[in-house]
């Protein structure tokens, strides 16, 4: 495993939380996209970019295009979040890599998704209403139920004999994570404003990107 490009994409993501926090644009305007593209060197030094890792580089280059649609200055909400729609349908192919099932674990876990976006949901339907954006209802609800899938099938490696424990641990949080900085960001921006907003989704969006990544790619070498 090559650990410059990582090592460039932490010290890129770091600036970025600085940028992030302290509205510095230019900052950010660099090293936002920066960091993705390290972290498709990274992958591309380290295992390929084709493969069993193809579809999460595939991920990377649509999260990267959403990074760029929500960073410039014009609203381009709607690109972005289909941007991220693909990139998390890519990964969800990459982590099924034998068809998906259901186990004891699964269902339980497939409710507390559930519980969570039906709790989450209506709020955010009651913030885009009063922002004017009712049309983006169905947009956020199907983006929703995908990264749902997402996490589901990342966390699901852990029963998958062919997952090994590191990568099955590694593509979880990074999952969950993930999950959690978009969640933030939708209510902060559609809800209540939260406090440093902008520094904590992008820590929990690098750091879940990492962390898919990482398991991409120790999935790849310890099989």
């Amino acid at each position: 495993m090559t650990y410059i490009p990582i090592l460039i994409a932490f010290i890129m993501a770091v600036l970025n939380w600085i940028a992030a926090d302290r509205q510095i644009k230019p900052l950010e305007y660099v090293t936002k996209p920066a960091t993705m593209l390290a972290l498709l060197w990274w992958v591309g030094s380290s295992v390929g970019l084709g493969g069993s890792i193809l579809w999460f580089s595939l991920g990377i280059v649509f999260c990267l295009a959403g990074d760029v649609f929500l960073m410039i200055p014009r609203d381009m909400f709607i690109f972005g979040l289909v941007a991220f729609l693909l990139g998390h349908i890519c990964y969800t192919v990459g982590l099924n890599n034998q068809a998906p099932f259901i186990n004891f674990w699964g269902v339980i876990f497939i409710v507390v998704l559930g519980v969570f976006i039906g709790w989450l949901y209506p709020k955010l339907v009651k913030g885009l209403v009063a922002k004017g954006k009712s049309r983006l209802k169905i947009p956020v609800l199907i983006y929703s139920l995908v990264i749902s899938l997402m996490v589901y099938s990342a966390c699901m490696t852990w029963t998958r004999p062919d997952w090994p424990v590191p990568a099955a641990l590694s593509v979880s949080l990074g999952a969950i994570l993930f999950f959690t900085s978009d969640s933030m960001l939708a209510w902060d921006r559609f809800i209540t404003p939260l406090s440093h907003a902008r520094l904590k989704v992008m820590m929990t969006y690098h750091l879940g990107q990492f962390g898919i990544i990482l398991g991409a790619i120790l999935f790849s070498t310890l099989k």
